[in-house]
């Protein structure tokens, strides 16, 4: 088990920190003693979790869209003058919309784009500056792309979210060769179906286009993993506090899957 302060006065920067994942990313790092910049649109979820973490962590709530370019930067300046230099980037804002192809309009294109790929840029951009200083002065720096097995593989009817997170584990793979040398790793985790607000708008969208019951939908949604249940949030925060720790230094520009062996197959 990693030592109880082994991020202690590091900053955490977590995007779409309200739920879900994000929420689990922010708790085990908050435990680890990290400071955090919990960042999402949900400024009355973000407060609520923000009161139950380690009251030893000092917390920013930054309630900001992630394609408001303009809006993202001020925010994130916020929380450099709040808390100091990023030094652990977690880019976990996402959005996932199922449509066939041929219904998928540039407007749903786009929205995956912006949200799932020029998001992560855009957050990157912003606190790679402050980042680079700080490991240049002895504390490294961590990016971690939150992406998904549908960044390693094809599934249909998401094909827009697919190419995105395809994008994203791109982005890692370039971006960690040209920091390796900064005392910075980039690395993406690509979770499986997980136990999320998200997973469950999944299932509910089945049954209205299927007329499948709740049990069936559940059943087609596991299918595809061989341990046949959902990824456990919790699972993936604590791939990202180990990708955090001083033993993965030499983990770079991976593209870690958390799925229970479905790209095993």
């Amino acid at each position: 088990m990693p030592n109880a302060q082994s991020l202690k006065q590091r900053h955490a920067l977590i995007t779409g920190a309200s739920r879900g994942i994000g929420a689990a990313i922010a708790r085990e790092l908050a435990r680890a003693g990290a400071n955090l910049t919990l960042l999402g649109r949900d400024a009355e979820h973000l407060e609520a979790l923000a009161k139950t973490l380690d009251q030893q962590a000092s917390i920013c709530v930054l309630a900001v869209d992630i394609t408001d370019h303009k809006a993202l930067e001020a925010a994130i300046q916020q929380a450099l003058s709040a808390l100091g230099p990023v030094n652990i980037l977690i880019n976990n804002a996402g959005q996932a919309l199922s449509q066939p192809f041929e219904k998928t309009d540039l407007a749903v294109w786009q929205r995956m784009i912006d949200v799932n790929l020029t998001g992560t840029y855009a957050c990157t951009r912003a606190v790679l500056a402050s980042m680079v200083l700080a490991a240049s002065q002895g504390i490294p720096g961590r990016i971690i792309n939150v992406a998904s097995t549908a960044g390693l593989k094809g599934y249909p009817y998401v094909t827009a979210y697919v190419a995105a997170k395809h994008g994203v584990v791109g982005l890692t793979r370039a971006l960690a060769l040209e920091l390796a040398r900064k005392a910075i790793t980039v690395n993406a985790i690509c979770p499986g179906f997980t136990d999320t607000d998200l997973t469950q708008r999944a299932l509910e969208n089945i049954v209205h286009q299927t007329g499948k019951t709740p049990e069936q939908a559940y059943a087609a949604l596991v299918s595809n993993n061989p341990q046949q249940r959902l990824v456990g949030p919790e699972e993936v925060a604590r791939t990202v506090l180990w990708l955090c720790q001083s033993e993965s230094n030499s983990i770079n520009g991976q593209a870690i899957a958390i799925d229970g062996g479905e790209l095993a197959r």
